[in-house]
């Protein structure tokens, strides 16, 4: 199995570069893009007007972002160029809307009406029964976010390369790996940013009416108090702007993952069966190549959100 960079550029021609000597791609449940760092053996002016970056192992594409950083270094006669790119879905965090209260907002509306993102798709989702409060200085992508919380009671996540999903795939691939076919598994726990109490001031900045403490957190002893101003993204519904930090807190704070050699396909909210592991929806996939070959690693979240 073999890996390519196909490099856009700005007059719309395209250049392959195979000599890759290494490479790391991560897609992953919480990260609202697709993230490729690669070093490659190339021509000193192969990058020189690039504009798009696309990632194929094998025949499939696996990446298709903006360059947010290269640097060409030269040792005698060799070039070897480092690149960092970021799918377009990045974007997202990058552009603001207006602040304030939007009702009768939908996935569809909020993804369709504001700015023309290359590239970037959506699940198809018209329910317009909810609200956004667009606070001062966030994101289209906290607001997607919230709306997401709002509708399905999930995180949104990128599915292929810019597709922005808030529900589970319907029609995930199954993959199945037996212990021969594996070169690792096992489980991790992550804690560090777990907290134990959260407490929201009220309209008039008041605090002690909404607060909320996680017995998990307190089971394992953990003692971090956060506190906060009247979240107005969760205005009709308050104690939901608790429980949606204490699920956010709690993000992949169990992994159960496997690594293999090569690549079969996998994406977020496919299903893998590995180890104790049956049918389990993939969070998170990291890819990595050098000249030992490819290597990919599944994780499997065991955490608040649905997946």
């Amino acid at each position: 199995m073999t890996a390519k960079i196909i490099v856009k550029n700005t007059d719309s021609s395209t250049a392959e570069e195979t000599k890759l000597l290494s490479f790391k791609l991560k897609k992953e449940a919480y990260l609202p893009y697709t993230l490729l760092s690669a070093r490659i053996l190339t021509d000193a002016s192969a990058f020189e007007s690039a504009s798009e970056i696309m990632l194929y192992i094998g025949t499939k594409m696996v990446h298709h972002g903006l360059i947010d950083s290269l640097k060409t270094v030269t040792t005698g006669k060799k070039n070897i160029t480092v690149l960092n790119s970021r799918g377009f879905t990045s974007l997202l965090c990058q552009n603001q809307i207006e602040p304030g209260m939007k009702t009768g907002v939908s996935i569809n509306s909020l993804m369709d009406s504001f700015y023309t993102l290359p590239y970037v798709e959506h699940e198809n989702n018209s329910d317009t029964s909810n609200y956004i409060y667009v606070k001062s200085n966030s994101s289209m992508w906290d607001s997607l976010v919230n709306l997401s919380y709002k509708l399905c009671g999930t995180y949104p996540y990128i599915r292929g390369t810019n597709t922005v999903r808030i529900t589970q795939y319907g029609s995930p691939v199954s993959y199945s790996y037996n212990s021969s076919q594996l070169l690792t598994k096992g489980t991790e726990l992550v804690l560090r940013r777990v907290i134990s109490d959260f407490h929201m001031s009220d309209i008039n900045g008041d605090y002690g009416t909404y607060d909320l403490t996680d017995s998990d957190a307190v089971s394992r002893k953990i003692v971090r108090h956060k506190y906060f101003e009247l979240d107005r993204q969760f205005l009709y519904s308050p104690q939901q702007a608790l429980e949606y930090r204490d699920k956010y807190a709690f993000r992949g704070f169990r992994r159960h993952f496997c690594s293999y050699s090569g690549y079969s396909g996998e994406e977020l909210s496919d299903v893998v069966t590995f180890g104790s592991i049956t049918s389990g929806r993939i969070s998170c996939i990291e890819i990595t190549g050098s000249s030992k070959g490819i290597v990919t690693e599944l994780s499997v979240y065991n955490d608040k959100f649905p997946h």
